[in-house]
């Protein structure tokens, strides 16, 4: 259903949030305060008004999401009626003494009504209503919101991977497939709602026939012991009281319960109600035949009431007569063929067609949704903005923007890091349990899933919430599912952030310390060295896992000795010396000393003169010597590690490049230095010799 133009003191006052406040403390005020009478007749009449309007609405939805606020409809109504019980209940005992109208014109109208001047038929009537209601309307609803709820969570799943689907083959775009979820989990919801609203309006039937009973005893207490009436007198005033006050109360209960069954039993189709039982019932003229006919057969029987079942099977049979003649007339309605402009099923290609490779991908599994769905509590995305402030911080330029995307090809935990459209990490992470990472030196073993770190490779296992503290306490380090795939995204980021400077991003460096600097960027682009050489230094040095943020010391550089050599290798060694300090400060954080690796002096020797001989190549290298040196570096490069160090290996000058590249593949977190590099204040100590004795 649209949205009502309300007035604008009504949007007003829901605005600031004042109306939920002030009908609570009416309601409560009902049922401490007294109120006259002429105030009951007014309430009475808006309770009965407020439950036609809510049948009324019920009738017209075409599905129960059109009225999503109809629990709290219900639960309200249902305050309302019992207040006014509360209220009513005050005056009867209080005033019933003086006469039929003492509560009020409107229950003693319903009173007079009911009863028509025999008490037992009234009592019993008003009975009928109120188990009519309880057993058979209410009942039903309830139990029908209940199914409803559990069958609407059950096809949760798969509602959302077909809006997934959908999603994905381009049939909807993101905002219909957000609406689309939205409304799923609101059907959940809604039904659940219904179904703890419903036993509100089952309590408020047993509390109807309760304040009854006791409104009648407790009258002929109050007004033959208080007031001194005769028996007879106190019958006819208090039944009649407690019987109009029950019913005034009841009949707006049944008609609600009857809007609730309506609501929560409807098939939603693009009709209402009223459409739907026109066309359904009135469409088939064979079955309105037979129905005239059958009926039109009891009324024949003698001692049947004729006159009621000849007149009804008359008008069933003028009523398949007439929807004969409507289909007659369809069918012989000359078909007039319209003209209908061609067009081409399939739009010509354009160069909208063509997308951008986003450069940071991040594909999720249906389970982990959840994660990244700021509605259900993720906070996944806001660790991604955290990580790329982070990034930027430590690193020097801005990480590209990640894009995130569900995609069902995926195992349901599983997630998926692209970088420029291709598949490069793949893990999993179980939303709603925890990651046990052992760091090693952990003092027991826990039950779960065991796996790894899909970051570093460490021995994990997936455990339940309830165990985390337990895990802390053996020495793991325990994550969220969200941390995990944050980790992990941080992590190849880092490694791949070369990959990740572009052009673009170039000029943005250069722009930014133009800002403060702009003479000695003008000086350097273009007029000594063009933007691409510069772009492969700074990646040349984040290959290597030397951060950038010191673009003034770098630019400087690469001013003062780009007259000499345009070579974007000899550039970046240049640089690295420059950047000295800063590189031994990012490996060795704390204290003077720096613990190094370094080659024997015949290995260093032999590889110089290989590499001055076939150039700056880790091709160079002879395989037997090749082979060994990789061995012995990855052992001393774990040994380190092992030692709590740094894996860092000094080398010379010449040799220092190819011998990075060489090794970047076989042991990824071994750092090369030379002895350029190296700060005057800092101490060398050497903790393993490569290619020596052994």
């Amino acid at each position: 259903m649209g949205s009502l133009n309300l007035p604008a003191w009504m949007n007003k006052l829901a605005g600031r949030n004042v109306a939920a406040p002030t009908i609570i403390i009416l309601l409560l005020s009902m049922m401490i305060l007294p109120l006259p009478a002429v105030v009951l007749d007014v309430l009475f009449s808006f309770n009965i008004a407020l439950s036609i309007m809510v049948l009324l609405i019920g009738l017209q939805t075409k599905k129960a999401l059109d009225f999503i606020a109809f629990p709290t409809v219900l639960l309200m109504t249902t305050m309302l009626r019992l207040s006014l019980n509360v209220a009513s209940t005050r005056v009867v005992l209080t005033e019933g003494h003086n006469g039929p109208d003492a509560a009020g014109k409107v229950i003693e109208a319903f009173g007079h009504f009911l009863i028509g001047g025999n008490y037992t038929v009234g009592i019993v009537v008003f009975v009928i209503l109120t188990i009519i209601n309880f057993t058979v309307v209410t009942k039903g609803a309830g139990r029908i919101a209940e199914v409803g709820a559990r069958f609407t969570l059950d096809a949760m799943p798969g509602k959302q991977m077909a809006i997934d689907a959908d999603l994905n083959a381009g049939l909807i775009g993101e905002d219909e497939a957000r609406r689309r979820r939205a409304e799923v989990s609101q059907e959940s919801e809604f039904y659940g709602a219904m179904d703890g609203a419903s036993k509100y309006v089952r309590g408020d039937a047993v509390a109807g026939i309760m304040v009854t009973i006791i409104n009648i005893f407790g009258g002929l207490i109050v007004g033959i012991v208080q007031h001194d009436m005769a028996f007879a007198d106190a019958v006819k005033n208090y039944t009649l009281l407690a019987i109009g006050d029950g019913l005034v109360a009841q009949i707006p209960s049944l008609i609600i319960s009857v809007a609730a069954g309506v609501v929560v039993s409807r098939v939603a189709n693009n009709e209402d109600i009223g459409g739907q039982l026109v066309t359904q019932l009135f469409t088939n003229a064979k079955v309105v035949y037979v129905t005239a006919g059958i009926i039109g057969g009891m009324g024949a029987i003698p001692g049947m009431p004729h006159f009621a079942f000849l007149m009804l099977a008359a008008v069933l049979a003028g009523i398949a007569y007439m929807i004969d003649e409507q289909k007659k007339a369809l069918e012989t309605e000359p078909v007039v063929e319209e003209k209908i402009e061609v067009i081409s099923e399939t739009e010509e290609a354009s160069w909208d067609d063509v997308t951008a490779v986003d450069l940071v991908g991040l594909e999720v599994g249906y389970r982990l949704i959840p994660l990244v769905d700021k509605a259900q509590g993720g906070d996944l995305l806001k660790r991604i903005k955290g990580l790329r402030k982070k990034f930027a911080q430590e690193v020097g330029f801005l990480a590209p923007t990640v894009h995130i995307r569900d995609n069902l090809e995926l195992k349901p935990s599983a997630y998926r890091i692209t970088l420029k459209g291709v598949d490069i990490a793949n893990g999993e992470s179980h939303f709603g349990q925890y990651l046990a990472i052992d760091p090693g030196m952990v003092s027991g073993t826990l039950p779960g899933q065991v796996t790894s770190d899909p970051a570093f490779g460490l021995p994990a296992v997936w455990i339940e919430s309830g165990m985390r503290d337990d895990a802390q306490n053996m020495g793991y380090t325990v994550v969220d599912s969200g941390t995990v795939i944050a980790t992990h995204l941080n992590h190849i980021i880092s490694m791949h952030a070369a990959e990740l400077l572009g052009r673009q991003e170039v000029q943005q460096l250069l722009d930014h310390i133009g800002k403060d600097s702009p003479k000695l960027v003008e000086d350097l682009v273009p007029k000594l060295m063009s933007l691409s050489v510069i772009q492969k230094v700074l990646q040349n040095l984040l290959t290597e896992g030397v951060h950038i943020r010191d673009m003034r010391t770098i630019v400087e550089t690469l001013s003062e000795y780009a007259t000499q050599t345009q070579d974007a290798s000899e550039l970046t060694a240049l640089v690295r010396v420059q950047l000295g300090r800063a590189i031994v400060q990012q490996l060795f954080p704390v204290g003077n000393e720096v613990t190094v690796m370094t080659l024997d002096s015949n290995l260093e020797r032999l590889l110089t003169q290989a590499m001055q001989n076939n150039g700056v190549s880790g091709s160079a290298i002879e395989p037997g010597m090749a082979e060994t040196l990789s061995r012995q570096a990855e052992a001393a490069a774990k040994q380190q590690e092992q030692m709590g160090m740094t894996p860092v290996l000094l080398v010379s000058a010449p040799i220092r490049a190819a011998l990075s590249k060489f090794l970047r593949r076989a042991v990824p977190n071994l750092r090369v230095l030379s002895h350029d590099e190296l700060p005057d204040s800092k101490t060398i100590r050497v903790t393993s010799l490569i290619g020596g004795p052994t």
